[in-house]
């Protein structure tokens, strides 16, 4: 008996010494290994690319405005809510929350708002296709900012100081309908009620003033970039001529993360370019939200942004039919069920919790997920287990810790301007 506990003692020790046994650090890089490296820094980082649904998205007055617009609580039904509330700037423009909270508790983990400009796609689930038509939906979201679209033309048409820059970028404004009631297609029962009882003229001008309020608030999002972190200094130390993994920046716990993340974890598969994410959608087999059925994913928003007035092919963007190839093209195959967005993984330590719905708290937890792969709860997971260690799951945990910086944004892009106040406050 004694012999057979001594021998468990010796085989657990044994497995345990195995599962702490980190992954041995390179002391070179190949070419490809470099390549593929530089590929992620920073460096290579393209300029922004056109939006040619809003011909204002990088003009400067509209960025101006669309700040004024982020931070104005106005922009909501109770007055207690602004973009910021839920994008807050000193949490890298997230909540820090399982669920977003506003007029009412959401249904999704609010994403990061930075280098967002870069994806052709927008939400979780794709459903919208220009940052301008997102940043319109959660103003007439009931759990969110609870108001309507004529609301906000009326805030813009009573605020001298909104006014006179509205006028300046977009032009004049429109004449909006005599009804001292909220109205919108969407929302409430009331003011869908009431919507319909506008004149398809009284409508088209109410929407030309909204959709111009997302585009200056898209503008303004542009603006947020991230920085270089520790990370983007290693790789662009990196030389072919002198392939040493030992270059300087990041210790050698860090080297061994990097040489897993690009290899056996197989995280570059979802996570690479500059930002570390192909702005594609993936089934990960991640659990359900307490309380909700397992969503469709992206199955359901190519469809639903197919159909959003407000996408490129729509009335209310400046594009021409044939400048908008991601939603003509896009695909929407049976695949995509239960498929989610890869959000970016710059600043990724600083945007807990994880995941659509914010089922993941930590890192760690995120990094076990994945190791593990488990079965998906609708459609099929497309990771695969990783068997990693430990140690080896410490060191990626490593890695990704290089990848926080301060934005490359100027600061007085991150807090709320000086508004003047409407006349009758």
């Amino acid at each position: 008996m004694r012999f057979i506990v001594i021998a468990l003692l010796i085989i657990g020790s044994g497995i345990t010494a195995w599962n702490l046994r980190p992954a041995p650090v390179p002391d070179y890089w190949t070419e490809q290994e470099i390549a593929l490296i530089k590929s992620l820094s920073l460096s290579n980082l393209p300029p922004l690319p056109a939006d040619p649904s809003n011909q204002y998205a990088d003009n400067e007055n509209a960025a101006k405005f669309g700040q004024q617009l982020y931070f104005d609580t106005r922009l909501s039904g109770s007055g207690n809510f602004s973009c910021a509330s839920c994008h807050k700037p000193e949490l890298n423009f997230t909540d820090g929350l399982e669920l977003a909270v506003a007029a009412g508790a959401g249904t999704r983990h609010t994403p990061s708002l930075i280098g967002l400009s870069y994806s052709p796609w927008y939400y979780w689930d794709g459903r919208k296709d220009s940052q301008w038509s997102q940043a319109l939906a959660p103003l007439e979201a009931i759990n969110e900012h609870d108001t309507n679209r004529l609301a906000i033309a009326r805030l813009i048409e009573s605020d001298p100081a909104y006014l006179e820059t509205y006028r300046t970028i977009f032009g004049e404004l429109p004449e909006l309908p005599a009804l001292n009631v909220g109205a919108a297609p969407v929302g409430r029962n009331e003011t869908m009620s009431n919507w319909n009882k506008l004149d398809p003229s009284e409508q088209d001008a109410i929407n030309r003033v909204f959709s111009n309020v997302g585009k200056a608030l898209a503008a303004y999002q542009r603006r947020l970039i991230p920085g270089r972190g520790r990370f983007d200094d290693y790789a662009d130390l990196l030389d072919t001529s002198d392939p040493r993994t030992d270059v300087g920046e990041l210790e050698a716990n860090e080297i061994a993360g990097l040489n897993l993340f690009i290899g056996r974890a197989q995280c570059i598969n979802c996570h690479n370019g500059p930002l570390l994410t192909n702005h594609e959608f993936h089934n990960n087999g991640v659990l359900v939200v307490s309380g909700q059925l397992p969503p469709m994913g992206r199955y359901d928003g190519v469809r639903i942004a197919r159909d959003d007035p407000f996408n490129c092919l729509g009335e209310y963007s400046d594009a021409e039919a044939s400048e908008c190839v991601e939603l003509r093209f896009a695909r929407d195959s049976n695949d995509l069920v239960g498929a989610h967005k890869t959000p970016t993984l710059r600043n990724i330590a600083e945007t807990a919790p994880y995941m659509h719905g914010g089922q993941l708290a930590t890192l760690d937890e995120v990094l076990r997920h994945y190791n593990e792969a488990p079965v998906s709860m609708l459609s099929h997971n497309e990771a695969k287990p990783l068997d990693l260690r430990q140690a080896e799951l410490d060191q990626l945990k490593s890695f990704l810790l290089t990848l926080s910086a301060p934005l490359a944004t100027d600061s007085h892009w991150l807090q709320a301007p000086l508004v003047t106040l409407p006349a009758n406050q």
